[in-house]
């Protein structure tokens, strides 16, 4: 019985390893910046001449499509399993950027290529290996594991970006997209080859020295979708996931103006490490927030999410030096990497994981929605007023705003296991 369960352990964790090294190989999104700016230089000085406006486009695009792909790939899963879902996710991936380089300058061309083939290859693995490494380890881990598995994939702009850097460097855009495509799809296939569900009627064993934690280790109801869409806890989760990550999308995605505004910094590698720096934070907020709200339970986390992030919020206008600036990166990268380790586990606490690919894959569209309207919000104040201030406050009312959402989903959950256990 216990070289059963070492070895039920030893599968776990090689499955958990090939799931984390292939989000880790298809996250380069994050670092389109350094893509953009290249696309945006004169075709003399070894760009593409396109327009600010042009170089983001692609970019945009791949954040919905990578939306769509995380609701069809997780439908698709649900019926086939992951391995050829993850397995067509890289390829796709991969694909579009060696489409990309083929394609050449064009805009449209590249919104085809990258923006919709990359992105939707990016959802279909990106949601396809949360479900098999969630499934293969006990309940009261969900929160680690899902933070583990998504922390790889946001953590990959921290190597993407100089990786592409080096490569524009010594070769033409074109062959840097081709070469940046060959390495992920060397890595990413025998990765997704290994992702597999666990076999019928598997209990993952219970994590030595029993469970210590807030978050229920029973079985959950299963759900399907539709059943799922009739909750009033979807619509409140949906609500939360919107709006709180929308503030840290705000912020993520102006970090460099920010940066410049506030504090006056012009040095394009300082500011390039400034990013990183937010990647850095988000990556350990994916990690140890899901670690958290394992201990604490998901609502708990939850509430010091909001509750940190609206202080931080309200706050930001007057970090005016360099040490103040960085604790507010700090909040906002582990608050935001924190909302994206718990809304997974938490869809499964609610949901269960028979259904999860197709489940999570609805509330991550609320993500996507959140990706498109964040940053048209934050630019169009900046336009107004040559600064994020306006930006900053919105930000801390709706924090606010979240902590009584997040109260009513706690409510709600708790006249349902009321009704449940009598």
């Amino acid at each position: 019985m216990e070289q059963d369960v070492k070895k039920a352990r030893q599968k776990a964790n090689s499955i958990l390893l090939a799931c984390v090294l292939f989000n880790l190989s298809i996250g380069g999104i994050f670092a389109w910046s350094v893509f953009r700016t290249r696309l945006a230089l004169p075709i003399d000085d070894g760009g593409w001449g396109w327009t600010g406006s042009q170089a983001g486009l692609p970019y945009t695009v791949a954040i919905v499509m990578w939306a769509l792909g995380v609701l069809i790939g997780g439908r698709i899963q649900d019926k086939i399993g992951p391995r050829m879902v993850v397995t067509a996710g890289g390829i796709m991936t991969a694909l579009g950027l060696m489409l990309s380089g083929i394609i050449g300058n064009s805009p449209v061309g590249i919104i085809l290529s990258y923006g919709v083939l990359t992105g939707v290859g990016i959802g279909f693995g990106y949601g396809c290996v949360i479900p098999p490494a969630l499934k293969w380890f006990h309940p009261s881990k969900k929160g680690l594991i899902s933070g583990l598995v998504v922390g790889a994939f946001g953590i990959a702009a921290v190597y993407f970006a100089p990786l592409a850097n080096m490569l524009f460097d010594n070769f033409t855009i074109s062959q840097t997209f081709i070469i940046l495509g060959v390495m992920v799809f060397i890595i990413s296939t025998p990765m997704a080859l290994l992702v597999k569900n666990p076999p019928e009627g598997y209990t993952p064993p219970e994590p030595e020295g029993g469970v210590k934690t807030k978050v229920a280790a029973a079985a959950v109801s299963e759900l399907s979708s539709r059943e799922m869409v009739r909750t009033k806890r979807f619509y409140l989760m949906a609500l939360m996931f919107t709006f709180a990550a929308s503030v840290g999308l705000m912020v993520i995605g102006n970090m460099t103006r920010i940066a410049n505004i506030q504090v006056g910094i012009t040095d394009t590698a300082f500011l390039a490490g400034l990013v990183s720096f937010l990647a850095i934070t988000n990556f350990i907020g994916r990690i140890a927030g899901g670690f958290m709200s394992d201990k604490i339970g998901r609502i708990n986390a939850l509430y010091v999410v909001f509750g940190v992030q609206a202080v931080n919020m309200f706050a930001f206008a007057s970090f005016q030096n360099l040490p103040l600036l960085l604790l507010g990166i700090v909040a906002v990268g582990f608050c935001y990497g924190t909302l994206m380790s718990v809304f997974p586990s938490l869809t499964a606490d609610q949901y269960g994981l028979k259904n999860y690919g197709s489940n999570y894959g609805i509330v991550y569209l609320f993500w996507g929605l959140a990706g498109t309207f964040a940053p048209i919000i934050a630019d169009y104040f900046f336009e107004i007023n040559g600064d994020f201030r306006t930006t900053y406050i919105i930000c801390g009312i709706t924090m606010v705003a979240m902590l009584f959402v997040n109260y009513l989903l706690k409510r709600e959950i708790a006249v349902l296991k009321t009704s449940t256990d009598s």
